[in-house]
């Protein structure tokens, strides 16, 4: 998962978390029953800063409370619509540093695979996108320079755990 924010007007900062679980509840056949909960671990942030001698940057994003004070990320469903075979938009609760908030995934359905050839396994594909604002959070005046936006893009394929009929979990997308 990346995301991305606005550094003094100048760039959009972009950064990726490395360690997450998904798990995707999926009715092919009425995918608004569906339901998805995902949750990430802050300590898995990777920034590239360029300077790293100098300072241990993605430790700060994820451990210090003006970042992400190293609580869990997660986004739970509650409501999925669908626009069309490949689109849709699905609404839930995400908790961000301890707070949670209503948020909106915008979502493209790539597609299935009945047995994936590398892992001879079924698998789904999905890309998402979401954007919500760090002053939700109170976040927006602990770093000026920063911009309130906060864009986040996900790319994932899921596929179904060992035992049969359960939800699928998330494996990242290569």
């Amino acid at each position: 998962m990346i995301w991305k924010v606005n550094h003094l007007g100048l760039s959009n900062y972009t950064a990726r978390f490395t360690r997450m679980t998904a798990e995707l509840n999926w009715n092919a056949e009425h995918p608004e029953t569906s339901s998805v909960a995902a949750t990430i671990d802050p300590l898995s942030v990777q920034t590239n800063f360029p300077f790293p001698e100098r300072e241990d940057f993605d430790k700060e994003i994820g451990t210090e409370d003006r970042f992400l004070a190293g609580k869990p990320i997660s986004f739970v469903s509650k409501e999925i619509k669908v626009i069309d075979p490949h689109h849709g938009t699905v609404a839930g609760d995400l908790t961000f540093r301890g707070e949670t908030h209503p948020a909106v995934l915008n979502v493209t359905f790539n597609g299935s695979m009945a047995r994936q050839p590398a892992v001879d396994t079924p698998k789904i594909g999905f890309s998402a996108q979401m954007t919500f604002k760090r002053s939700d959070w109170g976040l927006a005046p602990k770093i000026k320079s920063i911009g309130d936006l906060v864009t986040v893009l996900i790319e994932t394929e899921l596929q179904p755990p060992q035992a049969a009929d359960g939800p699928h979990e998330a494996t990242p997308a290569k």
